[in-house]
């Protein structure tokens, strides 16, 4: 069986075990990486609470070759320690950031360089093994070496950071526009961060909790708003960043005419006004992932100072993940970036 080591691992909705399980050698082309520390995704809750949605079970994912039961985690990072045959550019003792996007690399997004919308998409920590552990076996191509002015705290936050910037990107934002923020969970508030810093001339934070309202005017919101109260037609661009229909109706009727609205949250099946829609000549932009983010995240942290892990509330052994890491953020808003520390 090898080396064992801890690991949070899911065998289904409600039912996530730390226990101790193989720790495999890296592959032709893969690399060991001892984690330092791994978020709390959204998605993570999703699958612990009435998972499976991403999780395959039975037939495993095509590039991971991975089913469930299997590692969560896919918001880390950490220090290689091994390096298998055909892998260069990186060396044990090297700092890195995980981007978990599994990609084929053969198919017609991956050649076209959009390798998010892979026809085997997918995440390390969701469809195959992931960070939730003392050690992480990965593909090379996931990893991104670290200067030495950016910290392995601030390099787990990277992976939400890039879904908030491909949204950015995504948006079109131009230089002066308003932006209206839907939802201040951890996505909606690196948006507000990014949105400041890719020339949003006002930002408007929208969420029911205070103190997220004001951690949103910390990182640059110009104006915060309760649940429910964006002024009508005053954004340029919206974020739905909860992934409810009240809330994307809220970001439609926030949104002036000839707008855009950018959909970052995971929803379901929703019911809009399609006629208002083609009126007011609004366009619906759908967001996943991202791609080509991490080495501008990682800039922007080593030359400008900027620092993502403001949204960071708590660190948690991993013993306690569940009752200190799922459980709690299932059950308060006080809690808005959980990271856990193998």
């Amino acid at each position: 069986m090898g080396q064992l080591m801890k690991a949070a691992v899911w065998y289904g909705a409600r039912d996530v075990r730390v226990r101790d399980v193989p720790s495999g050698a890296p592959g032709p082309g893969e690399v060991a990486v001892t984690v330092a520390y791994c978020g709390i995704c959204g998605s993570d809750l999703h699958e612990y609470a009435d998972g499976p949605h991403a999780i395959p079970v039975g037939a495993p994912h095509p590039e991971s070759g991975r089913a469930a039961p299997l590692t969560l985690g896919h918001e880390f990072s950490g220090t290689v320690t091994e390096v298998g045959p055909g892998v260069t550019g990186l060396a044990p003792g090297d700092r890195v950031a995980v981007e978990p996007h599994y990609r084929c690399g053969e198919c017609a997004r991956c050649l076209a360089g959009e390798y998010n919308l892979c026809a085997h998409f997918g995440f390390a920590g969701l469809m195959g093994d992931g960070g939730l552990a003392e050690r992480a076996v990965l593909p090379s191509y996931m990893l991104h070496r670290l200067p030495d002015g950016v910290t392995l705290k601030q390099a787990a936050v990277f992976e939400p950071a890039a879904v908030a910037l491909h949204g950015v990107r995504r948006s079109g934002l131009r230089d002066g526009e308003t932006v209206a923020v839907v939802g201040l969970g951890p996505i909606g508030l690196l948006v507000v961060q990014l949105a400041v810093r890719y020339g949003a001339g006002r930002v408007i934070a929208c969420d029911p909790s205070p103190s997220r309202r004001i951690l949103a005017e910390r990182l640059g919101a110009d104006e915060t708003v309760d649940a429910g109260e964006l002024p009508e037609g005053v954004a340029d661009v919206a974020f739905e960043a909860v992934g409810m229909e009240r809330t994307l109706r809220d970001c439609l009727a926030g949104t002036r005419r000839g707008g855009r609205v950018v959909l970052l949250g995971l929803g379901g099946t929703f019911s809009i006004d399609a006629f208002a829609l083609v009126n007011d000549e609004q366009t619906i932009i759908g967001s996943v992932g991202y791609r080509d983010c991490h080495p501008e995240l990682i800039r922007l942290v080593a030359e400008e100072g900027m620092d993502f892990s403001a949204i960071v509330t708590s660190v948690v052994p991993l013993e306690d993940v569940v009752r200190d890491g799922f459980e709690t953020l299932m059950n308060t808003m006080e809690e808005i970036k959980v990271l856990v520390r193998p």
